[in-house]
C-alpha cells in the first residue's frame, strides 16, 4: 500500500459525511486534564433471517477512561431534541469501561447512555464505526513501512471548553514489529480518536477504513490496529446480555445493572 493515491479531499468528506457523529469529547469533570475523544462502534455479532444483531460499545483509549467523574460534551447534531445542557456528568466512569488486554483499548456498554437520554425524553442521533468501514486483518496486512496518508477524526482541546471536531490530516507507518505508528501532530483531546485512511479499490475509486484509535505516548504516537479490536471483542460470548469479564455498563442509572445495547436492524 505504499503507493496509495492521494485522495486527501475525498477521504476526509467520506469521514464528515458517513461518521461525522460517531465521535464524543470527554474530559476529567470540574478539571482541565484528561481530554480525549470516544467514538461509537457497532460490533455486528451475527446475520439472521429476522437481519443483523448489533451490539454497540464507545471507544477510547485506556489511559483517559481510568478517571472516577468524567463528562462528555454533547453536540447539538447528536441529541434529538437537541439537548439544552451541553455537558453529561458520568458518575463512576471508570467502572463503566473494560480494558482489552495490552492493546491500550477500552470499551463502555452504551445501554447506560441510551436509558440516560430515555429517562430525559431524548434520543441519541449517532453514526457509528460499522463492522464495514472498521479495518480487518487484511486491511492491516496491507500496511507497509511507507508512510501513507492517513486521517483521525477528534475533539481538540483549545482551551476555552468547545471541544471543536477535526480532521487531523497525518500520515500511518508500519514498523517491524507489525505495531502502526502515527506520523505527526496530535492535538490534545484527540487520544481515544479512530483513525482512517482511503484504501485504493482501483479506477480512481477507495473505500474508508478505519484502522483503529489513537494512543497516547511520550516520544511517538500509536495506532491500535482495529484487527486485534475485533478479536478481543470476538472474545466476549456475543450470546451474554450482561457486560462480559466484569465489565461496566455505562453511565450509573438508579442502581440498575444495565445489559449490553443491542439491536436488530
Amino acid at each position: 500500500m505504499s503507493d496509495l493515491p492521494d485522495y486527501t479531499s475525498a477521504t476526509i468528506d467520506a469521514i464528515v459525511d458517513h461518521v461525522g457523529r460517531s465521535t464524543l469529547p470527554f474530559q476529567r469533570a470540574h478539571r482541565e486534564e484528561q481530554h480525549a475523544t470516544a467514538f461509537w462502534f457497532n460490533e455486528l455479532v451475527e446475520t439472521t433471517s429476522e437481519g443483523e444483531v448489533i451490539r454497540q460499545y464507545l471507544v477510547t483509549a485506556s489511559e483517559p477512561a481510568r478517571v472516577d467523574l468524567a463528562e462528555f460534551t454533547l453536540r447539538p447534531a447528536l441529541c434529538a431534541p437537541v439537548m439544552s445542557a451541553e455537558k453529561l456528568m458520568m458518575l463512576d466512569f471508570a467502572e463503566g469501561w473494560t480494558h482489552l488486554g495490552d492493546l491500550g483499548v477500552a470499551v463502555m456498554a452504551s445501554t447506560g447512555l441510551h436509558a440516560h437520554g430515555a429517562r430525559k425524553g431524548w434520543h441519541w442521533t449517532t453514526d457509528e464505526i460499522t463492522d464495514g468501514i472498521a479495518a480487518t486483518e487484511q486491511d492491516i496486512a496491507g500496511l507497509g513501512e511507507s508512510p501513507v496518508p492517513a486521517y483521525l477524526l477528534g475533539h481538540v482541546n483549545d482551551g476555552d471548553g468547545s471541544r471543536e471536531q477535526a480532521v487531523v490530516v497525518g500520515r500511518i507507518t508500519r514498523a517491524v514489529d507489525g505495531g502502526i505508528q502515527w506520523i505527526g501532530d496530535l492535538p490534545q483531546g484527540c487520544v481515544g480518536a479512530p483513525v482512517f485512511i482511503g484504501a485504493p479499490l482501483g479506477e480512481n475509486s477507495f473505500k474508508l477504513v478505519c484502522v483503529g484509535v489513537a494512543l497516547p505516548a511520550d516520544d511517538h504516537h500509536t495506532v491500535a490496529p482495529f484487527d486485534r479490536i475485533r478479536a478481543a471483542l470476538r472474545a466476549f460470548s456475543p450470546g451474554s446480555t450482561s457486560a462480559p469479564d466484569g465489565a461496566g455498563t455505562g453511565p450509573r442509572t438508579a442502581g440498575q445493572k444495565q445489559r449490553w445495547w443491542r439491536r436488530r436492524g
